[in-house]
């Protein structure tokens, strides 16, 4: 006997299948009234069993109104999903309807569903939270049942998690019965997702539903005739390779980890397709409709391979995929595993990946991830505080929605997990933030946006502020953008950000959507264009590039001291590490190796940090702040995710002092001050916590614009109200995500310790990679010519000589 109803008893036997038990599990949990975390391999039936139980209750009692609400991190999952889910309703002839809405759906359907909504409504987290801040979300939700978070461990440790908390908290508080379900294949500790899913934080009250693992995945290292370059990113110089196995794959997802390395892999690619096969490229900047088009064809099989970045990288079921390619180092082992489940999305059978790294540190960090998805050690990302912009924000749409009572909605706010340390004070300066912009703002009319009532109550000051806080509302704070079109009244293909299309005059061409395009004029915000020739620029993004994970870094440490593992390697990479060990040392698990040597009049100063890119970025700042204090007339540097290199006029040699851990508290605060950083992460929060809009009704703002208002609120606040909950939220944010000091500070501390220094005669193996980078980074204000145009080929030779 199984808990399913007879209707859908005989779907599973048609298809010829039998619910595996984690679905019966479900279903079960489902039936007691439990929350549930699911946690199971791809390819077995995860998302199939989040909504069994929603299927087996509408069919038992159908019925009209929403049941189920279903979230994902991405629009085209939501789709899919929707694809999905129509084969067992249409051929079970279930009474139940399913539709989605993220903001791609049309104005007339959004406002449809909010007068009739279906049974299942598949969404993202910003739709989400703009539906609930309508006056009729209280009735639209009061019979919702059922909460299902697919992807869970892309939410939980992010902003558009604390926003998606908060949601959860007014929906709990809108149908005190809903139950909460959890999906997730690549959680390494389900203890603090289980908080996170529970109503006030309590995990007991969730049940952890586990599947058995299916067949080990096959993950290959692509080493074209032997050979790893010495430097580069994202494993273009292998295309000609990388074409060939495409054409022995029936469909393969490309994956890469940037919009603009998208639209260089697709060109490069098709450069090598010999045989003419369809190849479609998908990104977020992409135009809705030329998004839906390639997953159509992805869907239908007319397609033989897409080159893709995150927009596609979790969950999405198409059951042709038979190999995932990710072109350069994957940066994480839980996203390198779920990129591969995007291949043979079947529990029985291996998904086939395929890493190409671009430099021989990003071959120790594809072979580092390898071990990592063989070992199932995937990467934990650290749960933190509920970001007081988001805070902010969700108070607006609280108030948006009808009058309120402080002391309720603090409660409210406290039962979801990131906000249950939140005091009271910080709750009352996020409700200041939106009634009056806070102490120095209240003398300006434009921020006096809510007003007490007798009762203690807030409501709206004027009803127009609902509008404007919906046009503004989210997490995800884009680039200003300028849409891309054929001509006035052709379609449009997406957008570009602001700061390349307003480089860009008449005749120039550049590469979108893997077209090359002609600039053949401008109308307003739009960029209109029609189909080129001739060698394109390519569009860059802000803020695209991911940084290596603590547990990859470890690995790769690990890697280096272990020369039994040395003989498995390309040659060339094996003999790279061996004469650093015969010229140098290799770094050692721990601690922190320095090399210090001349090279082109400048001295050089490697520090092998293993602690990510922005890490290194912050450190190289702080570094050239002191060493120009000290005398030694630094001229630039540059970082990768595994060292920082620094070039000067004088010789470095003592070197404790420059990294002593006191540089986070004597030279952070000045150089932040004078760095564009907090400003930008100020412009952020800002924006999400509703002091700047970016869009008025028929209007948007210019990124010009934007940054004018920005600085000006920045500047007032600084000098008059410097405690200002948003100037703290950005701080906290500048911290965490643009400079990454909790790792910093980690590696300084270890050196306390284990610091070890080489002084080189000339440059090292190890340090050759980021050298072939450098002169990207200059110090401010020097006013010393800082190009360094090193040539690879003596640099190399140079470093393999063992004279």
């Amino acid at each position: 006997m199984t808990p399913l109803p007879p209707a859908l008893e005989s779907w599973f036997t048609r298809r010829g299948w039998a619910p595996r038990a984690h679905q019966l599990a479900m279903v079960e949990a489902a039936a007691a009234g439990h929350h549930a975390l699911l946690i199971a391999p791809t390819g077995a039936g995860k998302t199939l069993a989040g909504f069994l139980p929603s299927l087996a209750a509408l069919t038992a009692r159908p019925r009209e109104g929403l049941h189920t609400l279903y979230v994902s991190p991405l629009k085209a999952l939501a789709a899919d999903i929707a694809r999905n889910l129509a084969a067992p309703i249409a051929e079970a002839s279930l009474p139940i309807s399913v539709e989605t809405r993220t903001g791609d759906t049309s104005s007339d359907k959004k406002a449809r569903q909010r007068a009739a909504p279906p049974n299942i409504l598949l969404t993202t987290p910003e739709s989400l939270a703009l539906l609930l801040s309508y006056p009729q979300a209280d009735t639209l939700f009061a019979g919702l049942e059922s909460l299902i978070i697919d992807e869970i461990h892309a939410f939980a440790p992010s902003k558009r998690g604390d926003q998606l908390a908060l949601a959860m908290a007014r929906l709990q508080a809108l149908a005190p019965r809903l139950r909460r379900t959890g999906l997730s294949a690549t959680i390494p500790d389900p203890m603090p997702f289980q908080s996170w899913l529970a109503p006030d934080t309590d995990p007991e009250s969730v049940r952890l539903i586990t599947c058995a693992e299916g067949a080990a995945p096959d993950i290959e290292i692509l080493v074209p005739e032997g050979r790893i370059p010495w430097s580069g990113h994202n494993g273009r110089w292998a295309a000609a390779a990388v074409m060939r196995r495409i054409e022995q794959a029936r469909l393969a997802i490309v994956f890469v980890n940037t919009r603009a390395i998208a639209e260089l892999v697709f060109r490069d690619l098709w450069a090598e397709n010999e045989s003419a096969l369809p190849i479609g490229i998908h990104h977020g900047s992409l135009a809705p409709e030329a998004r839906r088009k390639v997953e159509a064809a992805m869907a239908e099989g007319r397609l033989r391979a897409i080159v893709a970045t995150a927009s596609l990288d979790l969950g999405i079921d198409w059951g042709n995929v038979d190999l995932v390619i990710q072109m350069g180092a994957p940066k994480g082992a839980s996203r390198l595993l779920q990129r591969t489940g995007r291949a043979n999305h079947r529990l029985d059978e291996p998904s086939r990946a395929l890493i190409v790294p671009g430099n021989r540190f990003e071959y120790l960090e594809a072979l580092a991830a390898q071990d990592a998805v063989k070992a199932h050690d995937l990467d934990a990302e650290p749960f933190r505080p509920g970001s007081l912009d988001v805070l902010a924000q969700a108070i607006f749409a609280r108030a948006c929605a009808g009058p309120f009572c402080p002391h309720v909605l603090f409660a409210e706010v406290r039962s979801a997990a990131p906000y249950a340390g939140l005091k009271r004070a910080e709750f009352d300066a996020a409700l200041d933030v939106i009634a009056t912009g806070g102490y120095a703002l209240r003398a300006y009319d434009r921020y006096r946006r809510l007003t007490p009532l007798p009762d203690g109550h807030y409501r709206l000051t004027h009803p127009r502020l609902a509008a404007l806080h919906r046009l503004n509302a989210g997490t995800i704070v884009e680039a200003v953008t300028m849409s891309v079109r054929f001509g006035r009244r052709g379609r449009s293909l997406g957008q570009v950000e602001e700061w390349f299309g307003a480089q860009l005059r008449i005749s120039d061409t550049f590469m979108f959507a893997g077209q090359t395009l002609e600039v053949t004029g401008f109308d307003g915000a739009d960029i209109l264009v029609k189909m080129g020739r001739g060698t394109p620029s390519v569009p860059t993004y802000v803020g695209g590039r991911m940084p290596l994970s603590t547990n990859l870094a470890r690995r790769v440490r690990a890697l280096l001291n272990s020369p039994e593992r040395w003989p498995e390697m390309p040659p060339d990479v094996a003999e790279w590490l061996e004469i650093q060990r015969l010229r140098s040392v290799l770094p050692a698990p721990a601690g922190l190796l320095i090399e210090t040597f001349p090279q082109n009049g400048r001295w050089f100063m490697v520090a092998y940090g293993f602690a990510g890119r922005p890490a290194h970025q912050t450190l190289g700042m702080l570094l050239t702040a002191r060493m120009e204090k000290a005398g030694l007339q630094p001229m630039g540097f540059v970082a990768s995710d595994y060292m920082v290199a620094t070039w000067s006029l004088i010789e470095p040699t003592d070197l404790a002092p420059l990294f002593s851990p006191e540089i986070l508290e004597d030279e952070l605060a000045e150089w932040v001050a004078a760095s564009p950083f907090l400003r930008r992460a100020f412009r952020e929060t800002a924006i999400i916590g509703g002091l700047i809009e970016r869009s008025q009704p028929g209007n948007q703002k210019t990124g010009k614009q934007l940054s004018v208002s920005s600085d000006l609120i920045y500047e007032v606040l600084r000098r008059h109200q410097p405690d200002h909950l948003l100037l703290t939220a950005a701080w906290n944010d500048a911290r965490a995500k643009l400079t990454d000091l909790d790792r910093l500070a980690a590696m300084l501390e270890a050196a306390q310790t284990s610091l070890t220094h080489r002084r080189l005669p000339r440059v090292s193996p190890l340090a050759v990679p980021v050298l072939l980078e450098a002169g990207r980074e200059s110090v401010p204000g020097q006013s010393a010519d800082t190009a360094l145009l090193l040539e690879a080929e003596a640099l190399t030779r140079d470093a393999m000589r063992l004279d």
